[in-house]
């Protein structure tokens, strides 16, 4: 798949199942988030990776954090089952680094970047993926679970594995809606 092609007909799939990205082919996802564009190269960047037991751990900070908000059994039982959507969830932490020069919001951004980018290399081999972050990003028992401190934020969630359902056409928008010129 051509980079161009790629890009334009990018789409999140939401139903993965096993495989996952293993050996080479996450190792190259994992560089590609390396390669996001990193003002300063303060490389402000942590990647959590969970798969099989790491899932439940991850499931099971995510409940923890809806029962310390004493969620409803429902809400409950969504954390348990979040990180069950694909066979890895990739946690993509903006880790700030103190500097005179490149602000806060650079570094998340760059982190971002690098979600985007490992999303789009696991895509480029053959797997889907989904970027979430709602509430369990910023919430403080994932943060602390997950040693997100300061201004460190969890950018989010990086879902991949192999495609369950059928890609929908990425829908066209008009470009003037968006696009202006000085």
């Amino acid at each position: 798949m051509d980079a161009l092609s790629l890009l334009l007909n990018r789409r999140s799939l939401p139903k993965m199942a096993a495989p996952g990205p293993q050996g080479e082919v996450l190792e190259n996802i994992l560089r590609a988030g390396l390669r996001a564009p990193d003002h300063g190269a303060l490389t402000p960047w942590r990647f959590i990776v969970s798969e099989g037991e790491g899932l439940q751990k991850l499931a099971d900070i995510l409940v923890a954090a809806a029962k310390a908000d004493q969620a409803e059994e429902a809400v409950i039982e969504k954390a348990s089952k979040a990180p069950f959507r694909a066979p890895m969830v990739i946690t993509v932490v903006a880790k700030v680094q103190p500097s005179e020069k490149i602000p806060t919001v650079e570094q998340h951004i760059s982190a971002g970047c690098a979600a985007h980018a490992m999303q789009m290399a696991a895509v480029a081999q053959g797997f889907a993926g989904f970027w979430r972050t709602g509430s369990w990003a910023y919430h403080p028992v994932v943060r602390e679970a997950l040693d997100v401190q300061g201004d460190d934020m969890i950018v989010g969630f990086l879902y991949l594995g192999t495609a369950d359902c059928r890609e929908v056409k990425a829908p066209e928008r008009e470009l003037s809606q968006f696009v202006e010129y000085l």
